[in-house]
């Protein structure tokens, strides 16, 4: 069985050297180690030092060489519009306090993942929602790096920031 080891970022592999593709969901390629199929059905073993998200593009690098070119799949998505900034920054604040993940699309339309609950939610606040199937790439965060930022609701957790950037 082909065995892929690294993630190269798209644009930092030849595509000449794409031996097959894999299509994943978003829930689908946040992955470590697990055995997989190629869309022409082959089996392979993706194996990985680390956890790490399979964005649309890349290639995961096979053990003897070629690449296996990742596809974000077509998926249940909520494309909110806002007509004004503030209402945009408004809605994000809710999504992300919700945990969702949240795409940015060029222009500053923002997308998640179709619920109903927050589509509601966000219509309630003013928002247009298109709602149809596309590919889902959230912003990573600023904790992508796999590091543990401590998130707790429950306590009052105050620090100084440095000068410029708030009380």
């Amino acid at each position: 069985m082909r065995r892929a080891i690294a993630i190269v970022p798209q644009g930092s592999w030849p595509d000449s050297e794409a031996v097959a593709t894999v299509t994943l969901a978003y829930h689908d390629r946040h992955r470590r180690r697990v055995r997989m199929k190629t869309d022409d059905d082959n089996a392979f073993m993706l194996d990985l030092p680390q956890a790490a998200m399979l964005r649309d593009g890349a290639g995961l690098a096979l053990e003897g060489g070629g690449y296996i070119r990742v596809r974000a799949a077509h998926e249940a998505v909520a494309d909110i519009f806002c007509s004004f900034a503030d209402d945009r920054a408004r809605i994000a604040w809710h999504i992300g306090n919700r945990h969702v993940p949240l795409q940015v699309l060029p222009g500053g339309a923002l997308r998640i993942l179709d619920d109903h609950v927050l589509v509601d939610m966000v219509r309630g606040l003013g928002a247009r929602v298109i709602c149809y199937r596309a590919s889902f790439a959230p912003e990573s965060g600023a904790y992508a790096g796999g590091h543990d930022h401590g998130h707790d609701h429950d306590h009052d957790h105050r620090h100084e920031h440095g000068a410029g950037h708030g009380p």
